[in-house]
């Protein structure tokens, strides 16, 4: 398992390095075969309240299936970087108790389920990974209408229900893929409650 580390307005320390090597080693006990982590961590500074402390996680196994997770924290002291690594990790945790989830299709099993061989070898989740509940706060958007970040996003051909899966390892509220059904661009989304709903763009 790679691992690599960026940060960004805060500067890794052999403590703070040490720290997310101790915490994210222990996730391929979890989650066998996993192909590398990559770990951002960022402290965004404010003119107008606390700073923020920003961790993010980014696991990719070896099939091809990617989870992240996210946490921010107002910034106290140089170990509030620290307080949102730990959320990131109990929340990537989450993630894999998804991917190990059973009663999938085979064709999800292929890519967005752990294989029989991986539980075989998976150490069990945390106790208060297994009990918490799987509904995430949703961070209040930023009230500007500008355009702050343009991101190139990498799209893959897979059906709905693949979409949903990758959507869900990811905890994004919705997904952009190519269904090759379709022939077409489509997005999938969450509502709340009730499902998902699927966007299939058309020019008007």
């Amino acid at each position: 398992m790679e691992l690599t580390i960026y940060t960004e307005n805060i500067r890794l320390t052999d403590d703070l390095e040490a720290y997310v090597q101790d915490k994210l080693s222990k996730l391929e006990r979890y989650m066998p075969n996993i192909e590398s982590v990559h770990v951002e961590l960022e402290i965004k500074n404010s003119s107008r309240g606390p700073d923020t402390a920003v961790a993010q996680i980014t696991v990719r196994h070896d099939r091809g299936a990617i989870l992240r997770t996210e946490e921010k924290l107002d910034k106290q002291d140089y170990n509030t970087i620290k307080m949102a690594l730990n959320g990131a990790q109990d929340k990537m945790l989450r993630r894999i108790k998804r991917f190990k989830g059973k009663g999938r299709s085979k064709r999800l099993r292929e890519r967005y389920t752990m294989s029989p061989e991986e539980f075989k070898v998976a150490e069990p989740l945390p106790v208060e990974s297994e009990t918490v509940a799987e509904t995430e706060t949703v961070l209040e958007e930023s009230a500007e209408s500008q355009i702050v970040r343009r991101k190139v996003v990498g799209v893959i051909a897979m059906n709905e229900e693949e979409a949903i899966e990758q959507m869900e390892l990811l905890g994004h509220n919705f997904f952009v893929f190519y269904n090759p059904e379709k022939q077409a661009m489509n997005i999938i989304y969450r509502r709340g409650t009730e499902g998902y709903g699927i966007l299939e763009p058309e020019l008007a």
